[in-house]
């Protein structure tokens, strides 16, 4: 049984690499991500470039009774999901060290893809992101660059997807000296969401 605890936990939560760097699913475009994944309770799910964790940890929540394979290619990045997965839980989020398309093969077919990233090898990943997902399956793509984003929208479209794009933008309350409050702004995510072309995603 998956431990329980509550969805939507704050990025600090989360060991990561490089903190200041920004490099983890920000609670907002994660809430945006996992809503359009479309998860039910018994969902299988790849999260693909999984990072620390903090979308499959979420994901494995409302997947209570499926499970989460977690792909990640960098070895202190497989460390701090492993340490989440200890710490945060839930039990159904299995980590797994290798570099997509081909750490995928072995894994059983999707419900729902996540995919953060994906550098020159995103097409590759899309596609064989594609020819795995089960009927009535979604995949969401996160991408920090227009340029990828396009990319993803354009391939999956060209796989026979429909496909949305979304620019996810937030800004976050910073107190000042005097404590009057000012926004400082979040760097965008490009969130592409698709689904095989008709049914709406």
């Amino acid at each position: 049984m998956s431990r329980s605890r509550p969805l939507g936990l704050p990025d600090e939560a989360f060991a990561q690499k490089r903190p200041d760097k920004g490099l983890i699913t920000k609670s907002e475009a994660r809430a945006i991500s996992l809503y359009n994944l479309g998860l039910t309770p018994g969902s299988i799910v790849w999260d693909v470039g999984a990072g620390s964790g903090s979308v499959a940890l979420e994901a494995a929540l409302i997947a209570r009774e499926g499970r989460v394979y977690a792909v990640e290619r960098d070895a202190e990045s497989i460390r701090h999901l492993r340490c989440n997965v200890r710490r945060l839980g839930p039990d159904n989020v299995v980590a797994i060290q290798g570099d997509a398309p081909d750490a995928l093969d072995a894994l059983p077919d999707p419900d729902c893809v996540f995919v953060g990233g994906g550098g020159r090898k995103l097409d590759g990943i899309l596609r064989c992101v594609a020819a795995r997902l089960r009927p009535g399956g979604r995949i969401v793509a996160n991408l920090a660059a227009m340029e990828r984003a396009l990319q993803a929208y354009e391939c999956l479209r060209g796989l026979g997807f429909a496909a949305e794009l979304t620019m996810a933008s937030a800004s976050r309350a910073k107190p000042l000296p005097d404590g009057a409050l000012r926004f400082a702004a979040l760097n965008p995510v490009f969130i592409v969401a698709a689904k095989r072309s008709g049914g709406a995603i």
